[in-house]
């Protein structure tokens, strides 16, 4: 198996995970309060959300990598 097909196996895969969730969320610690020794942590939920039309992008190219780098 070619590069080409492997990035394009990836692609593929991450354009139907972003195609089916439309996005990601991940936890980020930040430190609120230092009072002295003290610190207060705080813990914020972030979201990101991914276009479909990268989501569509992504699936595309990697349809191309698999089909079209390999003729020649």
């Amino acid at each position: 198996m070619n590069p080409a097909k492997i990035i394009g196996i990836i692609l593929i895969a991450a354009g139907c995970l972003g195609l089916a969730y439309g996005g990601f969320s991940y936890t980020k610690e930040t430190t609120g309060v230092k009072l002295g020794p003290l610190e207060f942590k705080v813990e914020e939920k972030e979201t990101v959300n991914v276009p479909l039309i990268v989501s569509g992008a992504a699936v595309a190219i990697g349809v191309f990598l698999i089909v079209g780098v390999g003729r020649k």
